[in-house]
């Protein structure tokens, strides 16, 4: 095969073209087109591929691309068939199949990818990113053991690779039991580095790990590293106060949160529903429905801070009309491929909330508050945008105990107090307050603790 386009575990694409026959007009329009995709043009990379495949029917690189591409626009379906016809053309293709074990993977079939994957080892035993993504797929299906063997493998096959120190180290963490076991994690961390130095989620993943050991000073030198190197990268700056390196923000700044989740969006879910046990949308919704006595089905809805649109279909039939609104752009697509919502906007919550007066009737919110420290605005904001008698539903990180007010902890996630959180709402003028304890997901293998929190805004207009 003369082009090859890879998607990493991350979901970013990495893409190299060798014609093989410079000469040959259907090898330039592909050519052509893969530099169009590398570039963004999408419009015009697809329009490209389809005229290789009239000049040539069945040009694989064209239908292999062109899946990659149509993946990449939400027709993952097509992206799926395209692919496969490339694969009944070059069987051996070991880059085809690991891109489409990604289509799979990044679609919610493990076990689809999983044979795509092995497919392409048995085109390329040495396939890093096909070994790799591997790896990841067997965590997501709870398969420890078999995820060791291949992950040792990799690191056998490839030393010098920081991804794969960097998912030992993930495994480590994630299934470790003993002090040794996130000691070798974060040696792994730590060998990633070495080998990357710009390998971002093992730097993060360094930090917070040093900083759950209680190795205060040796985070606060990672992030101020990191920092170092990338003065204008938001998350360092933010890692560093959340480890007591610097003094803590009142809320996230908006370009760590919209840096981090762009960023994480490809594999958002299955980071979370896979890998950390995440129910935060499935409990907030059915705290919210044991409260409403609205009839199903019409209730204008916003999901604030929707991300990848979990809550979007739990919400769906008991909603007129459901919008959502997100910081990250790259959440907010993920969110549109799903069909649920009527309309998504890529915005700041507080402004987004103070400029839609009396406009839903619920405003609820998994796991996004945790990225402010001080409520009152944001509050104040949900309170405006409700009509009266409306409710917000939302989910934070607990403090232990009797603490009070709000702290910024070592994940870059703000934990508050119950006796805190009542007062805010207290002041903003809600009522009917329930604030119930949950642990919604889990962090290096334990439940973090955390509140559902319901309150009504007066049913009297103006109230």
């Amino acid at each position: 095969m003369g082009a090859r386009l890879k998607r990493t575990s991350s979901g970013r694409v990495r893409r190299q073209y060798r014609a093989t026959d410079p000469g040959s007009g259907v090898l330039i329009t592909v050519r052509r087109a893969i530099e169009a995709h590398q570039g963004g043009e999408l419009d015009t990379a697809e329009t490209l591929y389809h005229r290789a495949l009239q000049m040539k029917a069945g040009q694989p690189d064209a239908l292999h691309f062109l899946g990659v591409l149509c993946h990449q626009r939400g027709r993952s379906e097509e992206a799926i068939r395209l692919i496969r016809m490339a694969l009944r053309v070059t069987p051996q293709h070991a880059d085809a199949h690991n891109n489409l074990g990604n289509v799979h993977k990044e679609t919610g079939n493990l076990a689809e990818a999983e044979a795509c994957y092995r497919s392409a080892l048995a085109c390329n035993a040495h396939h890093q990113d096909a070994l790799g993504n591997l790896v990841v797929v067997l965590e997501a299906q709870q398969r420890p053991e078999d995820a060791l063997q291949v992950c040792s493998a990799l690191i056998a096959q490839a030393p010098q690779l920081g991804r794969a120190h960097y998912l030992m180290g993930v495994h480590l963490r994630r299934y470790g039991c003993e002090i040794e076991d996130m000691e070798r994690a974060i040696a792994c961390f730590r060998s990633a580095i070495r080998c990357d130095s710009m390998n971002v989620s093992a730097l993060d993943a360094l930090g917070v790990m040093l900083y759950t050991l209680d190795r205060y000073d040796e985070a606060i030198g990672v992030y101020r590293d990191w920092l170092g190197r990338e003065p204008n990268n938001p998350v360092p700056r933010h890692m560093l106060a959340a480890c007591g390196g610097a003094a803590a923000p009142l809320r996230a700044d908006d370009a760590y949160v919209r840096h981090v989740f762009d960023g994480f969006a490809d594999s958002f879910d299955e980071q979370l529903l896979k890998n950390l046990d995440y129910h935060a949308p499935q409990i907030l919704v059915d705290a919210l429905l044991g409260v409403l006595a609205v009839p199903t089905g019409m209730l204008d809805v916003l999901d604030a801070g929707c991300g990848t649109g979990l809550c979007g279909p739990l919400i769906r039939s008991h909603a007129q009309r459901l919008d959502g609104v997100d910081l990250s752009g790259g959440m907010i697509e993920k969110a549109r491929l799903r069909g649920n919502y009527d309309a998504l906007m890529v915005a700041e919550l507080t402004a987004y909330l103070q400029d839609n007066p009396a406009t839903w009737d619920v405003v609820l919110s998994a796991d996004t508050l945790v990225y402010f420290g001080d409520l009152l605005a944001v509050l104040s904001g949900a309170y405006s945008a409700l009509r009266p008698g409306g409710w917000v539903a939302f989910t934070l990180e607990a403090m232990d105990g009797e603490a009070v007010g709000a702290e910024l902890s070592s994940s870059g996630r703000y934990r508050h107090a119950r006796h805190y959180v009542e007062q805010v709402l207290g002041s903003v003028g809600f009522g009917e307050v329930t604030i119930a304890e949950a642990a919604m997901r889990k962090e290096m293998g334990r439940p973090v603790a955390g509140w559902v929190v319901l309150a009504r805004r007066s049913a009297r207009q103006g109230g």
